[in-house]
């Protein structure tokens, strides 16, 4: 090894220890202009949310003598139709089914499920089959497929403090950020942000190259989030919960203006094996005041009809509770749409009957890349087939 080549390798190596784990994985975007675009905002309800606690039927018998401890009362449920209704928890997602701005869609799910935590998240996050590994998302592939504006470095954001395998391209990755603000006093006066600003266009090492490029792209996604959210202040009042500041920072940049077409979200905790009706019922409260005053900034700001908001879980529970007072990992589930411009709000098809299961679990009827492939095409303007590797029918929501 040469002096020069050992001088250029240590500046990288060195360089590389200092970078701040939320530049990692971002492969080099170029920033240009785009004009405002329909958003799209994924939530993921984390560990299996369990479906049949939450949207009930309690017109099934089954239901009740499967479940005797964890099973809700009829009078306490919120009917949304004649055999069905929700958790009481989801008050504010009563609203939104009332005033025709949900669309529930039952027994999603994909042939030959493992009930698997990891091997699921990986299915739902790469639109892949059970018996295939993919290394990309389904977003980031959206990315890779050049859509108008997706050279933006900030085109998908991951409001985390790390990407997840759905927003991972082959060319290009979507963005993860939690604090704007802290990210950009991160950057700024600091030596990660003095290199930032190096000319990498003309160093010879194309390593060295590569990384300063990869630092000037992510300081400048940076910047454009941090002022996005300063330009804009919800209105609303958020629940002081981490899922509520998340919903509300989506929220500001969405009303600023912002060019990011798909944001994404997590809200951790449904893997309830113990105890479950506190612990579920906790979250979905969470979850269901997040949405509602989510629903309502969106609409204070005029962005409630350009927004789309699909909630999903790697997998509804065993319809069985088990002697914990919980429920197991089992197959189909309940994915949620919200927003002000759904063609066919309320209850897209019939839940699966409790007589007729799949091995203790529901049967899928929808597979969930049908879902995405009605996204990409009409909400996102982008080839399905290209993106998801196959073609999958459209739904008509």
């Amino acid at each position: 090894m040469n002096r020069r080549k050992f001088l250029t390798q240590s500046a990288l190596a060195s360089a590389a220890t200092l970078i701040p784990g939320f530049l990692k994985g971002f492969p080099g975007l170029n920033l240009s202009s785009s004009s405002e675009e329909k958003v799209l905002i994924v939530i993921q309800l984390s560990g299996g949310n369990d479906g049949l606690n939450t949207v009930i039927p309690f017109r099934d018998d089954l239901y009740y003598s499967l479940r005797p401890g964890i099973s809700l009362p009829e009078k306490d449920i919120i009917k949304i139709a004649d055999s069905s209704g929700f958790n009481p928890v989801l008050k504010d997602m009563e609203r939104l089914f009332k005033e025709g701005e949900m669309c529930i869609l039952n027994n999603v799910g994909y042939p030959n499920p493992d009930r698997s935590h990891f091997r699921a998240m990986d299915i739902w996050q790469t639109g892949s089959e059970s018996n295939e590994y993919l290394k990309t998302g389904w977003i980031g592939r959206y990315l890779d497929a050049k859509c108008d504006g997706c050279a933006l470095p900030h085109t998908a954001v991951e409001v985390d403090d790390s990407l997840s395998l759905a927003l991972k391209g082959n060319t290009v990755n979507g963005f993860a950020v939690s604090h704007p603000e802290k990210m950009n006093k991160a950057l700024s006066g600091t030596l990660i942000g003095q290199l930032a600003d190096v000319d990498h266009h003309h160093l010879e090492q194309e390593q060295v190259s590569y990384l300063y490029k990869v630092l000037s792209e992510a300081k400048q996604s940076v910047n454009y989030l941090y002022n996005k959210s300063r330009i804009y202040k919800a209105k609303t009042t958020f629940p002081d919960t981490a899922f509520g500041k998340d919903l509300k920072l989506i929220s500001e940049l969405i009303s600023s203006g912002g060019e990011t077409k798909v944001y994404y979200v997590s809200l951790s905790g449904f893997d309830t094996h113990n105890n479950q009706k506190n612990q579920q019922e906790r979250l979905l409260k969470i979850y269901s005041e997040g949405m509602g005053a989510l629903a309502a900034e969106l609409k204070v700001s005029g962005k409630w009809n350009n927004t789309l908001i699909m909630t999903f879980s790697e997998f509804g529970r065993r319809v069985e509770q088990n002697a914990s007072g919980g429920t197991d990992h089992g197959k189909a589930n309940c994915v949620f749409l919200n927003g002000g411009a759904l063609n066919k709000p309320g209850m897209y098809n019939e839940m699966s009957s409790l007589s007729m299961l799949d091995q203790g679990d529901l049967q899928y009827t929808i597979d969930f890349r049908n879902i995405y492939a009605t996204l990409l095409e009409k909400w996102l303007k982008a080839d399905a087939s290209t993106i998801l590797n196959k073609r999958f029918d459209l739904l008509k929501i």
